[in-house]
This record gives C-alpha cells, sequence and structure tokens, in this order.
C-alpha cells in the first residue's frame, strides 16, 4: 500500500513485473494521475478503481473498475469510501479464486457481501443515537479514533471525516502504537472512540480499553452486538453496538456510525456538511 505522492516523492521501486492499482473516487485526483504516469513509464499493469466514467484514470490504466456508487455531491466521501473496500475486496475475491486452502473463507465473504445492505439499513438506525452523541461532545475541542488491523482504516477514515466536515481536531490512531505516546494525552475530558468489534485482533482491543479506563480515559467503544460484557466497558463509557460481519467488511460497517457522528457534529457546529471550509471535491494540484 502505497500514498501516491508520497510514492512519487521517494520515486519507489515499480517494474515491469508489477501490477499497481489506483484509487480515485474522482478519476482525476492529481497525485494519484502523477503516480500513474510514474507507473506506465515503469512498464507496470496499471488497473484504476474510480467512481467516475470517463474520468482521467478510467482512459489511461489498462483496465479497472468503476465502483457505481452513484454521483456524489459533497465534497467529504462517504459511498465513495464503502463503495472502494467492497470493491478491493472483491478484486481479492477474484485472485485468490483459485486457491483451495481459502474456500471456506471466500465463501463465507461472499455471503457476508450479500448481506451487507441489510446490515447497513440496520446500523444506520444509529441516527439519533450519534446525535445524542454528537451534542455530548460539541465543545470538545479534540477526539482520539483508537483502532487496529482492518480498523485501523476505519480509525483514520472517522477521524477524518469530522476534521474535514465538523473543524474539530481529531486523530485517527494504530491502537498498538498507543503506548508509544498518545497515552500521555488521556485524561477525563479527553473524547476517545475506541473500535473493538469482533476480529483477530479483539482481545488487543480489549486491553487497550483498559489501559484507557485506568486512567480514567473518557471512553466511546464500537463493539459488535451483544459484547458489551466482553469489552468490559464501565459505566462512564458510551457503547456504540453495530452488527458483526465478515472481518474484512466490517470496515464498511463501522464506518457508518462515525460518519453519521461527523454529519450531526457539523450541523450542531453550524458548517457546511456537503461544502467543508478551504476544501474541493476533485484536487488537482499536487
Amino acid at each position: 500500500m502505497e500514498v501516491a505522492s508520497d510514492l512519487l516523492d521517494r520515486q519507489g521501486p515499480i517494474y515491469r513485473e508489477d501490477t499497481a492499482v489506483f484509487v480515485s473516487q474522482s478519476g482525476e485526483t492529481a497525485d494519484t494521475l502523477l503516480a500513474l504516469e510514474y507507473a506506465l513509464e515503469k512498464g507496470a499493469l496499471c488497473v484504476g478503481v474510480t467512481n467516475t466514467v470517463g474520468s482521467t484514470l478510467s482512459r489511461k490504466t489498462h483496465c479497472g473498475i468503476h465502483i457505481n456508487a452513484g454521483c456524489e455531491i459533497g465534497v467529504a466521501s462517504t459511498k465513495a469510501y464503502t463503495s472502494q473496500i467492497v470493491v478491493m475486496a472483491m478484486i481479492a475475491l477474484a485472485i485468490g479464486s483459485d486457491q483451495l486452502s481459502t474456500q471456506a473463507r471466500r465463501e463465507s465473504i461472499i455471503v457476508g457481501l450479500s448481506s451487507l445492505p441489510s446490515h447497513v439499513s440496520e446500523v444506520l438506525k444509529l441516527d439519533a443515537e450519534m446525535k445524542e452523541l454528537a451534542s455530548s461532545l460539541i465543545d470538545s475541542e479534540s477526539l482520539l479514533v483508537f483502532g487496529r488491523g482492518y480498523n485501523y482504516a476505519t480509525a483514520l477514515e472517522g477521524a477524518l471525516k469530522v476534521k474535514e466536515v465538523a473543524l474539530m481536531h481529531s486523530e485517527g490512531m494504530l491502537a498498538g502504537e498507543m503506548k508509544h505516546g498518545p497515552l500521555a494525552l488521556v485524561d477525563e475530558n479527553l473524547p476517545i472512540i475506541v473500535i473493538a468489534t469482533r476480529d483477530s485482533c479483539f482481545s488487543k482491543q480489549k486491553s487497550v480499553i483498559q489501559q484507557l479506563l485506568s486512567r480514567k480515559g473518557r471512553l466511546i467503544i464500537m463493539c459488535s452486538e451483544g459484547d458489551i460484557s466482553a469489552v468490559g466497558p464501565s459505566a462512564s463509557c458510551r457503547v456504540i453496538q453495530v452488527p458483526e460481519v465478515a472481518d474484512c467488511l466490517q470496515p464498511v460497517i463501522n464506518i457508518i456510525p462515525l460518519q453519521l457522528l461527523a454529519y450531526h457534529l457539523t450541523v450542531l457546529r453550524g458548517f457546511d456538511v456537503d461544502q467543508p471550509r478551504n476544501l474541493a471535491k476533485s484536487v488537482t494540484t499536487q
């Protein structure tokens, strides 16, 4: 995994035997297109993942996938982000389709994909709960979001949404790095969201929660339905329960409450949700 601008800055190694996948909602992101030109010069097979038919990315790549999320008007991406996760999971399923050792896991993920719409409808019912949570956070100056494994990306994206539209300082962090600095910030005033849904990192996230509670952290815990007792929160914790799906698809579900939280924070703080300050939908400059 590479950040396009950083790949160019480092002149990262790409060879003729490589396949490079470029992801851009608009298909016009300057850094991504420049990285594409770089990869094409090196002779790599270039694959595009975009939401915009006829975009520069879709025309210049050798092949690719349109995510078909529909036109996204607001600057801050929501449905394009979740659709990108689904598409990249499907790419992985296609590449690994001839491996017998992973057949059972592939089938469970495919079943999980077909059930995603109903689970998304279920998690959208948390809207009123997220509005109430937003009202309790409206005067906070900062927000930390801890994730791990698949949900490290969820932590980054959730924090980015709050930063983009609510204009509130927020940071997504790898939970395993908590002890290497961020723990010094923990007190009873700083709100911290910990994503602790069921996956291979669940036991480690429970440990993180205990460490934060021992330092009187102001916790908001996201867990799978029925897992409140397993994560062991104190009476002072807020808990967000979400449906459990296949671990690689869980970020699709987990990001939605954070998107709703960012939306309500923005409205309550009196800012424009669709057009955040200083930002544009398509980033066409370096």
